[in-house]
């Protein structure tokens, strides 16, 4: 019972950070690539959960929501895509402690041969 009610709090703590906390995205800003490390102040928030929407085709793979480095840590929301070609593989979000340090690394879509 005691977790039941844990669960049910960090739900809503979740729940009102959504609504507490904004996001900008800057469309001119430069997109990072694949594997762009940037040294950040610490490791990011706990995931958000979220419900998976039903799949829009046999084509698309599914890339779950993660935190995101754009000068603070953004809630990138979960979506539907589609590889970009034939081959292409979704790489998530990496986060590691270097030496004391915090490092951010960008996923995104890798070609395998």
């Amino acid at each position: 019972m005691k977790n039941f009610a844990l669960v049910k709090m960090l739900s809503l703590v979740w729940a009102a950070s959504l609504f507490t906390c904004g996001c900008v995205v800057d469309p001119n800003a430069p997109v990072a690539t694949l594997g762009t490390e940037v040294h950040v102040p610490g490791e990011p928030p706990l995931d958000i959960l979220e419900a998976v929407p039903p799949c829009p085709g046999a084509d698309f793979v599914w890339i779950g929501g993660a935190w995101g480095w754009q000068g603070r840590w953004v809630w990138e929301k979960g979506h539907w895509d589609r590889p970009p070609n034939p081959g292409a593989v979704w790489v998530p979000h990496q986060y590691a402690s270097r030496n004391g340090s915090h490092v951010f690394i960008r996923g995104g879509w890798r070609n395998d041969p």
